[in-house]
């Protein structure tokens, strides 16, 4: 698959609520790069397993009442995924609007690296 192509797949599985199904996009060995330190001491989640269990963690944890999803922009081997939801943490019971940029690069027909960027 193109960059294009992974993108847009990607950007479909999103709108359709079915994020999760979007691993078959994702390289085994993908890195995944958070704005803030995780609960495991580290920005970085390395293999597909964090990846996935990171997304578990965070469909758990969160009410989602609402969500945007805009793009993708592709240039290159990377594109980019503007999302914006409203969401209410479960353990806090917090709602908050979350705005966030996805930065992906792709080779080879797979998602290689993640980096999320929003406000910490």
């Amino acid at each position: 698959m193109t960059t294009r192509e992974v993108a847009q797949q990607l950007v479909e599985f999103c709108k359709q609520g079915k994020a999760l199904e979007a691993r078959s996009l994702y390289s085994k060995d993908v890195v995944s790069v958070e704005a803030r330190v995780m609960q495991n001491g580290s920005r970085e989640t390395i293999g597909l397993d964090g990846v996935l269990a990171k997304a578990h963690w965070s469909k758990a944890n969160n009410e989602v009442h609402s969500e945007k999803i805009e793009g993708p922009l592709v240039a290159g081997s990377h594109f980019c995924v503007h999302f914006t939801y409203d969401v209410t943490f479960r353990p806090t019971g917090v709602r908050n609007t979350l705005d966030e940029l996805g930065v992906y690069e792709v080779k080879d027909g797979k998602i290689v690296r993640e980096e999320f960027f929003y406000p910490i």
